[in-house]
């Protein structure tokens, strides 16, 4: 399960969302992140005031969010709550879905793969999000969530120091968190197994089989690879963010553990960098525009001291060295044209090819191997249509600009991703709310089945996506 929070532009639309001021978190496998039904019961706010439709945030609500859940008034406080206020949601998505992967690896297919499908009833994961104020100017997040199965794990854990010295431009956060990014992908609209995630945050190079070769590793060492980061993913860190007050103009920086939100320090005692920044300017009837920008620079662990235990030599945990960097930067816009939200993204990468392959940083790398790069592409167009409904639409692409192996097809691992929703809301009040999910997202990538061949995935999906 993964994920939490972000923002958009103007609201004024959706006054019959009558009592949310944040709600929803990232649904396991399916879901997007979340805010909670309390925020709304605690403020006397309309769900409109902080939500263009959940879970997507308009300008004010991102602004109530960077000043740390707070209005501004002395009803802030939890000392001027009743003791029976509890701020706290749960969400899950009872669900039909069908998913389809043509080439699926099998030994019963004389070609070695095959289609498969499957269909049926099913469930998501769950998610427990508190949030709020611990006291005036300190804000926390706390985000138990589960899969499918019940296993659970913390998505988000924080507490963040609001307004230092009483400047908006100073805020610390501590803990598990969602990078800073105004296109947030706990907020996603999408819900399914393709379109549930952004393709363009989540990339990462393919090893090419016909132009593989292996590379030799010293004696006594195992080579890693970071193949798990994502910018979707929430990281542990220290992040220092800054707003104008009326949240226009927004600046961060975070110093993060190398381990893509991993926790015991897995791959030793190395950092990540993230930076964000965006300005949004008031556009007269088409409400707040903005645009930005982030850059990512993060390390990832090539070799680990061993131990042998039964026979077998594993790596120790933690003892990580040999780092080498990898690079993620993007740039943004959000935009609103009246009944539509027009988000375009895009996107640039780079790997160490030590961390794509898995060598050790000291083995020589084989002949044809260098760093992989690729530019992913998004355009996201949501249009409200009156009061309950909300339709949208999302193109992705990937265009890999350097192969991890030269002579890899300069198309190999390219990725074209399409996802088109409709999502219905009968109700939604500030105890809890309903949305009823219609979806369609598929995933067409050149060259990256067991045998080599194209490999399509379609994901359709309809399920009850409840908060309360």
């Amino acid at each position: 399960m993964k994920n939490e929070f972000a923002p958009q532009m103007a609201f004024a639309r959706l006054g019959f969302i009558e009592a949310f001021a944040m709600l929803t978190l990232l649904l396991a496998s399916a879901l997007p992140s979340s805010a909670i039904p309390a925020f709304a019961r605690k403020t006397g706010l309309r769900c409109s005031a902080c939500h263009e439709a959940w879970p997507k945030l308009s300008n004010f609500g991102q602004t109530f969010k960077d000043n740390g859940y707070q209005i501004g008034n002395e009803r802030d406080s939890p000392v001027f709550l009743s003791p029976y206020y509890w701020p706290i949601s749960l969400r899950i998505t009872p669900q039909w879905h069908n998913e389809l992967n043509t080439a699926t690896a099998t030994y019963q297919s004389k070609t070695g793969v095959q289609p498969v499908s499957s269909q049926g009833f099913d469930l998501s994961g769950m998610d427990m999000l508190t949030a709020g104020l611990l006291s005036r100017n300190i804000s926390f997040l706390l985000v138990p969530s589960s899969d499918e199965h019940g296993n659970f794990h913390f998505e988000s854990a924080w507490v963040r120091f609001d307004n230092i010295l009483n400047q908006s431009w100073v805020n610390i956060k501590a803990g598990k968190m969602e990078l800073d990014q105004v296109v947030s992908e706990k907020r996603i609209f999408t819900l399914s197994s393709n379109g549930g995630v952004y393709q363009i945050y989540h990339y990462l190079p393919q090893v090419d089989a016909a132009a593989f070769a292996l590379a030799p590793t010293v004696a006594g060492e195992s080579g890693t690879s970071a193949t798990s980061f994502g910018l979707g993913d929430n990281q542990l860190g220290l992040e220092v963010m800054g707003h104008s007050r009326n949240g226009h103009t927004r600046l961060s920086a975070s110093l993060l553990s190398s381990s893509d939100g991993s926790v015991n320090l897995p791959n030793g005692g190395s950092y990540d960098t993230y930076l964000a920044g965006s300005q949004a300017f008031d556009a007269g009837k088409f409400g707040v525009q903005r645009v930005g920008g982030f850059g990512y620079v993060g390390q990832a662990s090539t070799r680990y001291l061993t131990q042998t235990t039964g026979g077998s030599t594993t790596p120790i945990s933690g003892s990580g060295y040999g780092n080498k960097t990898f690079t993620r930067e993007g740039a943004f816009g959000l935009f609103a044209v009246k009944h539509l939200d027009v988000v375009p993204m895009y996107t640039h990468a780079t790997e160490s090819p030590f961390i794509a392959l898995g060598i050790p940083s000291n083995d020589a790398l084989p002949t044809g191997v260098q760093s992989p790069t690729w530019n992913g592409r998004m355009l996201e167009v949501d249009y409200f249509l009156g009061l309950q409904f909300v339709a949208v639409a999302r193109y992705e692409d990937i265009r890999n600009s350097k192969q991890l192996f030269a002579g890899s097809k300069s198309s190999f691992g390219d990725l074209d991703a399409e996802t088109v929703a409709l999502r219905w809301y009968p109700f939604m009040t500030s105890r809890d709310g309903l949305a009823i999910h219609f979806e369609y997202s598929k995933v067409h990538s050149i060259g990256i089945s067991p045998i080599g061949g194209n490999q399509t995935t379609r994901s359709g999906f309809v399920g009850l996506d409840f908060a309360f």
